[in-house]
């Protein structure tokens, strides 16, 4: 790489409520099969279609621990700095400007690539960061994408609510965490 050449950093956003398996998987293929440097878990701070949402530090400890073991991840807290509805735009411009130089690819799953047009200035979106489109379990991945499980953190949650497992479906490290918290019991 030239000494010219920018930064490629990854970002994957998301509600994280908990993180799940598939989750780990998407970022362990891209960081696989693409060339970023680094990939940057962006754990949305306030949901813009008012989704309820666990708390902030919560969903953003078991990020640290479900990504542990894959090296180049790092956990970002810009949504929780910058405080209020998490746009994408609006979090890609705050992160141009506290990384200027910075080439952003933005991990996107299939299911979501449609809906773009219909966020917040989601015409810049692509203007911003590059997209990195990953498969959904549910969803026909094309050529250059990865089929992901069919496993959902709102499955996680209703699972957890009704008492049944979901150790193949959390990483051991974030369920540990859900347990000792408490969390997403009736």
């Amino acid at each position: 790489m030239s000494a010219d050449a920018p930064t490629r950093v990854a970002l994957f956003g998301g509600s994280f409520d908990p993180p799940h398996v598939g989750h780990v998987l998407a970022a362990s293929w891209v960081l696989a099969t693409t060339d970023v440097h680094a990939l940057w878990l962006l754990p949305t701070y306030d949901h813009p279609f008012d989704k309820d949402l666990t708390a902030f530090e919560h969903r953003r400890r078991m990020c640290e621990l479900a990504f542990a073991p894959l090296r180049g991840v790092t956990v970002n807290d810009v949504e929780s700095r910058m405080k209020g509805e998490s746009y994408t735009v609006l979090t890609l411009e705050r992160l141009s400007s506290e990384h200027p130089g910075v080439a952003w690819k933005l991990m996107i799953g299939t299911d979501l690539v449609e809906q773009i047009p219909r966020w917040h200035q989601g015409h810049r979106i692509e203007e911003l960061a590059e997209l990195l489109v990953v498969g959904r379990g549910g969803h026909e991945p094309s050529e250059s994408e990865i089929a992901m499980p069919a496993v959902s953190s709102t499955d996680v949650r209703q699972r957890l609510r009704a008492g049944l497992g979901v150790a193949s479906r959390v990483p051991r490290s974030v369920l540990a965490y859900i347990e000792e918290h408490g969390l997403y019991r009736g």
